[in-house]
């Protein structure tokens, strides 16, 4: 093989998550990852039936490429499919531009340090030189990364403008394309697609042909561009994350910090002893990027952050009693987060509306902090989507109890609601069991409330009675809340039960 450059220092990873769960003495389903700057839940469009119809033909290559695919990128830069040129993420194609421009002998200039460190490693396995020295092609990274600032743009041509985090800034270079420029973007950020590798490059007519011929036959897989055009046809809006990343700012202002402005989905946080809060995050199950005089943090979602702001010295959010669970099947995919030590915390968004309300009163009731997000096939119903979201609450529900040892065990409770009345009783010894006698039923709620007895191993009785079925039914989950508050409750004592286990 022809010889690297001295001290050429391939791409490092983070410690994965069941290494970060050793340290942290945590499962590993309890790491949050805030160094790699994705979401903290894939899209709705992102689940296994979106990619059914590829899979049934997986067997074939994708002849002719992927010219759907393109059409939508396309479509949502403006632009024509001939300006498309598609890579396994925007890695693949910072890679493909090195090799496209650069040789041995070359210089390639790339941003000043700290950056990215892809863009040196792609002009050194190109066998160029990094530097300034009459360069053959110069990057960029807009907004840069790892600051999150929106730095001016190098007169330099030909010039590649990693746009990675394009839809947090709103600021693009395509209209430099005819001046010989390219811009990188991906789906690994805004659209949560980072593990199905796919990112595009966008060029002038004449330079995405060039780029084309010397990139792979097929350089992406079916199924990631099947995914990546469903999140093209349901685009997130970046809004939230703008908002949330402002709230965390505050947060880390209010802890001394200093975070950089930030035109991205990220914060960079300037201090003497970056590596260190890094090294006692990962102790706690936390990962964040750190360099001697910094340190950045991913904005995920509220429940995460504070997760990071308490670990950074802030007032605690929690209780010791928390899972993170998935459950995704051919029909549905659901992320739960659950703490039962909560402060009734609780949003629940699955698409199944009045199921979706009686979930989160039942959690909010029981005290509990919970986020349930995902999707279902709502286009059948709400039948799925409705008994699955049940199916993941209690899945949470079992996992946070562990052992079920100091706990009460048993509970129950009585709500009135106007016209209904509730009474529920639950035992959470360990035998799913369910008794309902919900006098009017709006549809689902009996089955989700079997369905979670079911997956949380524990016996439920309920009797509702009203003329309403969505008081029944919403006072029947109020009630089985408030008598999982009792039942979940610590008591100080051993296994609740004489057998010695549950």
């Amino acid at each position: 093989m022809r010889a690297l450059a001295a001290g050429f220092r391939p791409y490092v990873w983070s410690p994965p998550n069941d290494v970060v769960a050793r340290l942290a003495g945590i499962d590993p389903s309890q790491v949050l990852r805030f160094d790699q700057n994705t979401p903290p839940l894939p899209l709705p469009s992102t689940r296994p039936a979106t990619v059914a119809g590829v899979l049934a033909r997986v067997n074939h290559y994708p002849a002719g490429g992927y010219p759907r695919l393109a059409r939508a990128i396309a479509d949502y830069a403006g632009l024509d499919p001939a300006n498309v040129v598609l890579g396994a993420g925007a890695d693949d194609l910072i890679l493909l531009a090195a090799r496209a421009y650069a040789g041995p002998g070359d210089t390639v200039a790339v941003p000043e340090p700290p950056t990215y460190p892809l863009f040196r490693i792609a002009a050194e396995l190109a066998g160029a030189e990094p530097g300034d020295d009459a360069p053959v092609l110069t990057f960029a990274c807009r907004p840069h990364n790892p600051t999150g600032t929106l730095d001016p743009l190098p007169d330099a041509r030909p010039l590649v403008v990693d746009e990675a985090y394009y839809e947090y800034s709103g600021v693009t270079a395509l209209d430099l394309l005819d001046d010989d420029v390219i811009v990188l973007r991906t789906f690994s950020k805004l659209f949560g697609l980072a593990g199905a590798r796919i990112g595009y490059a966008l060029a002038s007519v004449e330079t995405a042909a060039e780029l084309n011929a010397r990139q792979a036959p097929a350089p992406v897989s079916e199924i990631a561009a099947e995914l990546a055009i469903a999140a093209l046809a349901s685009r997130p809006d970046p809004k939230p994350v703008l908002e949330e990343r402002e709230r965390l700012a505050e947060g880390l202002r209010a802890l001394g910090y200093a975070p950089l402005e930030s035109h991205a989905n990220f914060l960079y946080i300037p201090t003497d002893d970056g590596e260190a809060i890094a090294d006692s995050l990962l102790r706690k199950g936390i990962v964040v990027r750190a360099s001697p005089g910094a340190f950045r943090v991913s904005v995920l979602d509220r429940a995460d952050d504070d997760r990071l702001l308490e670990a950074l010295g802030g007032a605690a959010v929690t209780g010791g009693r928390q899972v993170r669970t998935v459950r995704a099947t051919a029909e549905t995919r659901f992320a739960t987060r659950l703490a039962l030590d909560g402060e009734r915390r609780v949003r629940v968004a699955t698409g199944a509306g009045l199921y979706d309300h009686f979930l989160e009163q039942l959690a909010f009731h029981a005290g509990f902090d919970l986020v349930l997000e995902g999707a279902g096939d709502v286009e059948t119903g709400d039948h799925h989507t409705a008994e699955d979201a049940a199916l993941a609450l209690g899945a949470a529900l079992d996992a946070a109890l562990g052992d079920r040892a100091g706990i009460a065990r048993y509970g129950s409770a009585e709500v009135p609601m106007d016209d209904a009345l509730a009474r529920a009783a639950v035992d959470l010894g360990g035998r799913p069991f369910a008794e309902l006698q919900l006098g009017l039923d709006p549809g689902m709620a009996g089955h989700m409330l079997a369905s979670l007895a079911q997956a949380a191993r524990m016996c439920i009785h309920v009797e509702a009675t009203g003329r309403d079925p969505q008081h029944v039914a919403e006072a029947a989950f109020k009630a089985v809340g408030r008598a999982l508050a009792v039942a979940a409750a610590p008591s100080g004592a051993g296994v609740p039960s004489t057998k010695g286990i549950l």
